[in-house]
């Protein structure tokens, strides 16, 4: 199922070569990430809201349904890397999916001090977050939702439905998304794509998001917040802190509206 690194060997712990995949297999793993949140956005979740009624059915099977696509990802994540390695023990997981800490490749330094770098990226994420999106339909759009009345009133007292977004942005940004592209991809995509790796995961990380197009050409810049990081640390905590800044502020803004009593 893979083939080794030739030139550019991707080396993790103990001095093994990282199997690479091929072109065709990071599509593969690209597709069953991104076509399942496609689904689930565009004719799982309609399809049964459509048939609870109206209020705020549509906007609880989205949230619900999008969840589960990215508990999946998850999933995806620990059965690839069985498979490849024969276990789930955490020193394995640590090297098949770059979860060790940022290593400098140039001066040999790893952790620390390095962990500073994630605060520049975090405001280029927030920069890139501000540029305009094309128009889309906002009940679609989770945090324009939740920057309604009707939202806020949803989450008000709701900590079920709190817990509900807690996994999903738990998911979306480190046990999902994250891990796929950047701890199970990007080690194993040398061999296919040489040193534009990190550019292709970035590119392919935009596409993945066909449950929201809008994003997709602001995504694009991901590919240096995220993926440049990551390869040249050699650490997928970079794309995971940085991409998870995000979701923290998500969780302390929506926190006073489900401290609040309903009506």
């Amino acid at each position: 199922m893979y083939s080794e690194v030739d030139s550019a060997p991707v080396v993790w712990a103990m001095g093994k070569p990282m199997p690479q995949y091929s072109r065709w297999q990071v599509l593969a793993v690209w597709a069953a990430a991104a076509l399942p949140m496609a689904l689930m956005a565009w004719v799982v979740a309609p399809y049964f809201a459509a048939r609870a009624g109206g209020g705020l059915a549509f906007a609880k099977w989205l949230i619900g349904c999008l969840t589960l696509g990215l508990v999946w990802q998850g999933i995806l994540v620990a059965v690839l890397v069985w498979v490849e390695r024969g276990n789930l023990r955490w020193t394995t997981l640590k090297d098949a999916l770059w979860l060790h800490a940022p290593s400098d490749p140039r001066s040999g330094t790893k952790g620390g001090g390095l962990w500073w770098v994630c605060l520049p990226l975090v405001v280029g994420l927030w920069l890139a977050g501000a540029l305009p999106q094309p128009s889309h339909d906002e009940s679609r759009n989770f945090a324009a939702f939740m920057g309604t009345e009707t939202g806020q009133a949803f989450l008000a007292g709701n900590w079920p439905w709190y817990g509900v977004v807690v996994v999903m942005l738990v998911f979306n940004t480190v046990l999902g998304e994250e891990l796929l592209f950047r701890g199970l991809l990007l080690p194993r995509m040398n061999h296919a794509f040489g040193r534009a790796d990190w550019l292709v995961n970035g590119v392919l990380f935009a596409v993945y998001h066909l449950h929201t197009p809008w994003v997709i050409p602001s995504s694009l810049l991901d590919a240096f917040w995220f993926a440049a990081p990551s390869k040249y640390y050699r650490s997928a905590w970079m794309g995971i802190v940085v991409h998870s800044a995000a979701s923290v502020v998500i969780l302390v803004m929506l926190w006073p509206f489900v401290w609040a009593k309903r009506g």
